[in-house]
């Protein structure tokens, strides 16, 4: 499906669970596309445990930038995108999260858009050989339960514990998480799970 926001429209990809107990709602990283390994295996993880998947490629990923612009327009849109799914599953609880940049944005907006928790993958603590420019804030900020999934070879560093409800850092991975994208899945699939009891 597609939805128009005020930065242009942006993608749906909806996989849906027979009997769903929740909706995760996902998105890219800055360069990347909702195809990334990790994404894929996240989606597949969680529908074996009964979520309904929206995978969303951003508005400006549709434009063809590899660049998202400012936070505050890339959260106004990603808020439209989310009522509109927020219309289409009424009453589910919302999990959202996203990889690189698309884990800060679904940390920065969580709380305005209703989500039980976030799902933040390779989340990206500061750009990279600069940790003085640290994001912490806006892991500290989401206002909600975080599970942040780095792997311990990321150039942008690894959040620290305390920041995040639940942190996994997995050995030799990188940025992109795709060294073993199945137990990315199955972390995502166990946390998501323990927050929407069947």
């Amino acid at each position: 499906m597609e939805v128009m926001t005020p930065r242009g429209p942006a993608r749906v990809d909806v996989d849906e669970a027979e009997r769903p107990r929740m909706l995760l709602v996902l998105t890219h990283g800055s360069a990347g596309g909702v195809d990334a390994p990790d994404l894929l295996a996240v989606r597949d993880a969680a529908l074996g445990v009964g979520a309904s998947v929206a995978r969303v490629t951003q508005p400006f990923r549709m434009a063809g930038a590899r660049a998202p612009g400012s936070a505050a327009r890339q959260d106004e849109a990603w808020g439209v995108v989310l009522g509109e799914l927020r219309a289409r599953w009424p009453g589910l609880p919302l999990v959202q999260g996203g990889r690189s940049n698309g884990a800060r944005v679904a940390c920065r907006t969580a709380e305005d858009v209703g989500a039980t928790a976030v799902v933040a993958l390779a989340f990206p603590l500061h750009p990279p050989g600069r940790p003085e420019r640290s994001r912490a804030d806006e892991l500290r900020g989401a206002g909600v339960d975080v599970l942040v999934v780095n792997g311990d070879r990321d150039p942008f560093g690894v959040p620290d514990a305390a920041d995040a409800t639940r942190l996994v850092v997995l050995p030799g991975e990188g940025h992109d998480l795709k060294k073993d994208p199945a137990r990315v899945g199955q972390v995502v699939a166990e946390w998501i799970t323990s927050l929407v009891p069947a």
